[in-house]
């Protein structure tokens, strides 16, 4: 297999998207990933989406990419013991199961290496492997609360807010992916696997910044502020003279007196309750007052034209629709359109990040349900027909 992981090969279990995020990770980037899903199921992931045209979620072309699907009952001890030797063949394991069900089936990681000492064990939960909460069921939404993510979400006078994405999923998915890199290089030394324990709500904690130490030290709790960081100004949403709005990030000292340039008020930068980043941090509100005064007046094209040419950071803040006539993302090939059997050539995001020598593609769209059964269990495991239609027939695959 193409691509700088294509020495690598991932059996991955779970479903949804903490533990699958992870293998579409790998996968970009060459992994052979083996997705294992229940018969006649599969991963709800297949129906999950908003939009279903012929019925079919525009989800799972995305999260399922690069993969290849094999079904098996792993209820069943026959599916378990056919699991493992499929495992046996493999570099990596990556699931997002609640911790216990491996083992259960006869897969905990000691059981595992007997056979394949230097296999690599990813496991995705919401509280980690260990610990008082371990067993509980957690989803990536309960992980963004506990994390610390979704309380300082939102405006001052409201409710915590989530993202409009799966966030605390993606983050545990991204940290295990990070880990599976590191175990395989540690493999290269040890030659042995290991276990890599991916928690959601660690996952989340991990992008708090300085929450921690804020709190610990100075005896202050950040709190929700809306579409503004405190203390850090310029940095906001502003309206233009034609109903748009511009993202200007000019916190800076530097910048933002490239900022005060555009506006043809270069003394601002001079001006003592601007001169500073803490200074600006104070006068926040009155500061973006006069900016929102200014860009009121300018339409968004000229205004954006203006910010660029003086090099302070500004952008109109994006929709799908904008992506797809963008010039810049055309220019890095940002979204890539992959043949799909119902939808055509469906566009989705690329690999990323990109490298010089070796990058990451997306070769394939999500695969059907058991669309690799065949070249799996008969050209991989050496299955002959007769027993491929007898594990048919059983329900077993």
């Amino acid at each position: 297999m193409s691509g700088p992981l294509g020495d690598l090969r991932v059996v991955e279990f779970g479903q949804l998207l903490a533990g699958p995020f992870c293998g579409q990770l790998l996968g970009d980037f060459g992994a052979e990933v083996i997705k294992v899903e229940d018969p006649g199921r599969g991963d709800p992931m297949r129906q999950w989406g908003r939009e279903k045209p012929h019925g079919k979620s525009l989800w799972w072309p995305v999260v399922a990419r690069n993969k290849k699907s094999v079904t098996c009952d792993l209820r069943t001890e026959e599916g378990q013991a056919l699991i493992r030797q499929l495992i046996d063949t493999a570099d990596v394991v990556v699931e997002n199961f609640r911790p216990g069900t491996l083992e259960r089936w006869g897969m905990a990681p000691e059981t595992l290496w007997q056979t394949n000492p230097g296999l690599i064990i990813t496991r995705v939960t919401g509280y980690g492997q260990s610990g008082p909460y371990s067993s509980r069921a957690g989803f990536g939404s309960i992980g963004e609360a506990m994390g610390g993510i979704r309380y300082v979400m939102g405006e001052p006078d409201g409710p915590p807010v989530r993202a409009g994405i799966s966030l605390g999923d993606s983050l545990a998915a991204t940290y295990a992916c990070l880990g599976t890199l590191v175990a395989v290089h540690a493999r290269t030394n040890t030659g042995r696997g290991q276990v890599v324990d991916s928690a959601i709500y660690e996952a989340v904690l991990a992008m708090m910044e300085s929450l921690l130490p804020e709190w610990a030290v100075a005896g202050y709790q950040r709190e929700r502020t809306g579409a503004t960081l405190p203390n850090v100004s310029p940095s906001n949403v502003y309206p233009t003279g034609d109903g748009d709005l511009v993202l200007i990030a000019a916190n800076q000292d530097t910048v933002f007196g490239r900022l005060a340039t555009a506006m043809g008020k270069p003394e601002l930068a001079q001006d003592p309750r601007y001169a500073t980043h803490g200074a600006r941090g104070a006068a926040m509100a009155e500061l973006d007052t006069l900016i929102a005064e200014w860009t009121s007046t300018v339409e968004a094209e000229a205004l954006l034209a203006v910010l660029h040419e003086n090099g302070v950071p500004a952008g109109r803040i994006f929709r799908a629709r904008d992506m797809f006539d963008d010039p810049h993302f055309a220019a890095r090939e940002a979204i890539v359109r992959v043949p799909h059997p119902d939808f055509g050539e469906l566009p989705m995001q690329n690999a990323t990040p990109k490298l010089s020598a070796t990058p990451g593609s997306v070769r394939t769209a999500g695969p059907a349900l058991g669309e690799h059964n065949d070249e799996v269990y008969g050209g991989l495991l050496g299955l002959d027909e007769t027993e491929r239609a007898r594990l048919r027939t059983a329900k077993i695959i």
